[in-house]
């Protein structure tokens, strides 16, 4: 019985992903995004550990003030557009506000920053 309730459970997860309008990636599919289509890539992290170590050439915007209309989001609705945040969760609210404003080319960064960080991968410091 806890084997079907796990499947089904499973089964309804993977349905609502496909249904959400953006996508989660990993560390190396986010890399050929930047290197290839030219993704911007926004982290909602706070202005303290944005600086801490940040992707390079990522945008911090705090969730706080995070709106599909900003001025950095408003003229780039057709490109790959990649949230970041701590653990991947703010990310997702984030993500489902950007494909509501009308974003074609969403993704998050599943796992967050640590994902990034396990991967081996670089982080810069300071603003950027």
């Amino acid at each position: 019985m806890a084997f079907v309730g796990l499947t089904l459970a499973l089964i309804v997860t993977e349905i609502m992903r496909l249904f959400q309008g953006f996508k989660g990636i990993n560390p190396a599919t986010m890399t050929r995004l930047m290197n290839h289509e030219n993704a911007l890539v926004v982290d909602l992290r706070s202005a303290s550990d944005f600086q801490a170590g940040h992707i390079s050439g990522a945008k911090n915007v705090q969730m706080n003030q995070f709106d599909p209309e900003n001025k950095l989001l408003a003229n780039v609705k057709d490109l790959p557009i990649v949230l970041v945040c701590k653990a991947g969760n703010t990310a997702s609210d984030a993500a489902k506000r950007l494909v509501k404003a009308g974003f074609k080319h969403v993704s998050v960064l599943d796992g967050g920053i640590g994902a990034w960080q396990s991967a081996d991968l670089p982080l810069v410091k300071g603003r950027n």
